[in-house]
């Protein structure tokens, strides 16, 4: 069977670099997978859970952000905040939280009469909160 070369980059470090089967990405536009020979297609992230399907197993890894390139061999994702799934605790999910309120709070100041950004970053946040929710963490709103 045919694999996908799969790599997922944060700019703290490479987190997986490997062959896999398929991988599940939670696109801005909607959840899509990537497997061998799929259309090249980019598309943005939104947070959420991104699985890499490989030798019978999976991987999970929280993202918040970021960018993935699909091509016919591969799947390579630059995420603004990358972690592996079991790594994310509920102190580490409360700072994203934060810095996500923030966010939107700075935009609602900075945009009084622009909805866009600050209805972009209530999107980011409800999509936060999803993903908490998803994972069992409590979002605190």
């Amino acid at each position: 069977m045919a694999n996908l070369q799969f790599d997922l980059v944060s700019p703290e470090r490479l987190l997986a670099s490997l062959e896999a089967s398929e991988v599940q990405i939670p696109g801005a536009d909607g959840d899509l997978t990537a497997m061998p020979d799929h259309a090249p297609t980019i598309t943005t992230l939104r947070p959420g859970i991104l699985r890499v399907v490989h030798g019978g197993s999976t991987d999970e890894y929280v993202v918040s952000g970021g960018f993935a390139e699909i091509t016919a061999g591969g799947v390579s994702v630059l995420a603004e905040k990358a972690l592996p799934r079991d790594e994310v605790t509920q102190e580490i999910f409360d700072r994203m939280m934060d810095e996500a309120k923030a966010a939107h709070e700075t935009l609602k100041e900075t945009f009084k009469n622009e909805p866009g950004p600050v209805d972009d970053a209530a999107k980011l946040l409800a999509d936060m909160v999803a993903m908490g929710d998803h994972m069992g963490l409590s979002s605190r709103t």
